[in-house]
């Protein structure tokens, strides 16, 4: 695909009106940084981040949708798999049934799950409820679909939380009012997905066949639309997602299990985009202006999905705000081949509001 991308030059002035002035008493002239690249301020939406904003390098677009607007992305690939919405903090439990009438709220296997089927619980246990969070699509929650059907199980859905509607004093508000509980079983059918879901107390279930979609990493479901609908740009128009994401707290033995974050950056694994950053405190010689093609080292590539995430950023803590890392930048090779160096701008708005990232990138050429 030939890249679109043109050579713009992003300047940045910031202008600083001292309380020391200078001989004629004026505002001292702005300092002006100049970084070469295309300059991109993702609409996540503010401290709430509603949205799941979709980037393309390669053409410089942008794709938005709101993050509760889906629940299951069903595979495209030869796999038949389905992932679940982590970025309302869904989590899905397999039932020891495959008799999705015969279950409701009384049924002793589900009310023994009911409090460790969520994320947040800080119980390292809960991972096995979300999805891989490398992205790896034979890490699903709900186990690969079985050309038998007698071995595809009901599964407990908990289905996170809607976006959140409070304007917060300071940080993020992400999550609005629990959307409760669903049972669902996944059957095939041929080269499709047959989709059986009802309310967790139904007596009775509602079928629907989901045909795999040609050119998408996956077909998305509504429970709330109880219908198709389109999330993801075609898989190879897309590298980068800005969204809330689940992920893990103190991943290996000292790990709390699966938590929500914000400011996250995931990227397009299924499409094979590598990313590795470069941090300039360590990497001393480097900058991001002179960083260049020759000095790219394709082993340090990584194609899990978190490779950028949330560490563009410094986490802050108790009493303290997440701020922007001003020493790392990164290396993308992006879904068609191209190769570009990136830095993240900012964080917040000018009033310190969260959800308004901004970076900047520049394509790297022989």
């Amino acid at each position: 695909m030939t890249n679109k991308l043109l050579k713009l030059t992003l300047c940045l002035c910031v202008v600083l009106f001292s309380s020391c002035s200078s001989d004629d008493d004026g505002p001292q002239a702005p300092l002006v940084i100049t970084i070469e690249g295309a300059a991109v301020a993702p609409e996540v939406g503010g401290p709430n981040q509603q949205n799941q904003v979709y980037i393309d390098l390669s053409t410089n677009t942008t794709t938005s949708i709101q993050r509760d607007s889906w629940d299951l992305g069903f595979y495209s690939g030869n796999d038949f798999r389905v992932a679940i919405n982590g970025s309302i903090a869904m989590a899905v439990a397999e039932l020891s049934t495959t008799d999705i009438d015969a279950i409701s709220s009384s049924t002793q296997e589900v009310v023994d799950l009911q409090p460790q089927v969520a994320v947040g619980t800080f119980n390292s246990a809960n991972v096995a409820y979300v999805d891989a969070f490398d992205g790896n699509i034979n890490g699903t929650a709900i186990e690969q679909v079985s050309d038998t059907n007698s071995e595809n199980n009901v599964y407990l859905v908990n289905l996170g939380n809607e976006v959140g509607t409070d304007t917060p004093e300071t940080g993020v508000s992400l999550d609005g009012e629990e959307r409760g509980w669903m049972k669902i079983r996944v059957l095939k059918d041929d080269n499709n997905y047959i989709l059986q879901y009802a309310n967790l107390d139904a007596t009775t279930h509602t079928e629907v066949t989901i045909s795999k979609s040609t050119n998408y990493n996956f077909t998305f479901f509504s429970f709330n639309t109880e219908s198709i609908v389109n999330v993801e740009p075609t898989s190879t128009e897309w590298d980068l997602n800005f969204s809330v994401f689940t992920d893990e707290v103190f991943a290996g033995p000292d790990s709390y299990g699966a938590y929500i974050y914000a400011d996250f950056v995931a990227s397009n694994n299924l499409e094979n985009v590598g990313i590795y950053m470069i941090d300039t405190d360590v990497d001393t010689q480097f900058t991001y202006d002179n960083f260049i093609m020759a000095d790219v080292v394709d082993f340090n590539f990584s194609t899990d999905q978190r490779s950028i995430g949330s560490s563009w950023r410094n986490g802050g803590g108790p009493g303290a705000a997440p701020s922007l890392k001003d020493n790392v930048f990164y290396i993308v090779n992006d879904a068609n081949g191209n190769y570009y160096k990136l830095k993240f701008l900012a964080l917040t708005n000018p009033d310190g509001e969260r959800g308004y990232p901004e970076f900047v990138y520049s394509l790297l050429e022989e």
